[in-house]
């Protein structure tokens, strides 16, 4: 795709911006070092560390960090939150201003746990200092709640998961009082993220097990991480923390000037009054990630530009999803002549409602960083100019 083809698309094309994850430098460097792209990246690091460094009151230089191509650790998760927005925003400006692409003409955007914070702030929502200023102020909880966190991810290869049952094994967990669990993402309908504490991850696949032995599998990270989107949150106050600091915001008191569609609740439905309110709940409760997949299927989206240092989550989950019907088609007459029909608005609108989710093998997917480093030479922006 290029520049041209994705200018004239704006209409069905949704941004989605990534998250934290122990990995966030991405191609960052090769942005920074590029002819063209370079004094852009070098500013939006630069105010960045500026603003990080005020409001965590050290030393920060995003500038470096890149250049030493050296990742973030878990004990600097203010300066991983500061870098991955600063990088999403430029590499946003290099779109509008190397390619004449405006991205707030797109049909909608959303963003997995910080990316959404990033999406608000392209949307005039919030300035970067105040974007910056809430998850900032949750770094010394969050890092220290982190300490016996484990992540893992619970899928079942057959059949969906049974939110109910997964529900009522959580709240026998906690009522244990040897370590908080939560689902912290809803991925897909038989697969959600956990974040637990202690041992409360095997607990969980013990107790799932008893019912329906084998039909569940559970494979955890090793790495260590921030116990956002879950009740661990709950230990330090931190959603209470987090809309005490909201309180004071300058910012964030208008609607999005482009649709923002909101992980926390599955839709678009950002106001000019509930921002605040939205941006708590973003704190503690889970991600809901496949009601914005399906939500994009749904309203017709045709590219999804996704924003960021080496984005994984959301691509892999478009992917898992396209993989499957695929498959699930080859072997199916039926699906084959019904992801065909998917494809006319009309008659989609009489089809059962999940039938939008045969669209998926349909979609164009655009790794910005990706796209902006491996432009042809025709479409290269340093090329025009000289």
């Amino acid at each position: 795709m290029d520049s041209d083809q994705l200018r004239a698309g704006l209409a069905t094309t949704a941004l989605a911006f990534r998250g934290y994850n122990v990995r966030n430098l991405g191609r960052s460097h090769e942005l920074l070092v590029h002819q063209q792209y370079g004094s852009i990246v070098r500013q939006h690091l630069s105010d960045a560390s500026q603003l990080a460094a005020d409001l965590l009151e050290r030393p920060v230089d995003l500038i470096s960090q890149v250049e030493s191509q050296k990742e973030t650790t878990l004990e600097r998760y203010g300066e991983a939150v500061a870098l991955l927005t600063a990088m999403e925003l430029a590499q946003l400006e290099i779109l509008r201003e190397c390619f004449d692409v405006d991205y707030q003409q797109c049909q909608l955007a959303f963003g997995y746990s910080l990316g959404e914070i990033t999406a608000l702030v392209t949307a005039g929502v919030f300035s970067l200092r105040d974007a910056l200023a809430v998850p900032l102020s949750l770094e010394k909880d969050c890092v220290s709640l982190a300490e016996d966190v484990t992540l893992g991810i619970l899928f079942s290869r057959g059949e969906t998961i049974e939110h109910e049952r997964v529900n009522r094994a959580l709240i026998a967990i906690n009522q244990q009082a040897q370590g908080v669990i939560g689902v912290s993402a809803i991925l897909s309908p038989n697969s959600l993220l956990l974040l637990g504490q202690a041992d409360t991850l095997d607990r969980l696949y013990e107790a799932l097990n008893e019912e329906r032995p084998r039909q569940l599998v559970l494979r955890k990270n090793k790495d260590s991480w921030p116990p956002l989107h879950c009740p661990i949150v709950w230990q330090r106050q931190v959603p209470d923390h987090a809309a005490q600091a909201m309180l004071t915001l300058s910012s964030g008191n208008t609607a999005p000037t482009s649709p923002v569609l909101s992980l926390v609740t599955g839709q678009v439905d950002y106001t000019a009054t509930n921002c605040r309110d939205h941006m708590r709940h973003w704190v503690d409760h889970p991600q809901l990630l496949w009601e914005a997949i399906y939500q994009t299927l749904k309203g017709g989206t045709e590219t999804v530009v996704h924003i960021g240092p080496a984005p994984n989550i959301i691509p892999s989950t478009y992917q898992r999803l396209s993989s499957n019907i695929e498959t699930h088609m080859k072997s199916n007459l039926g699906m084959r002549m019904l992801s065909a029909v998917a494809q006319r608005p009309w008659l989609n609108k009489v089809l059962p409602d999940r039938a939008a989710l045969l669209r998926a093998p349909s979609i164009q997917h655009v790794v910005l960083e990706d796209w902006l480093l491996d432009m042809p030479a025709d479409e290269d922006p340093a090329v025009e100019a000289g």
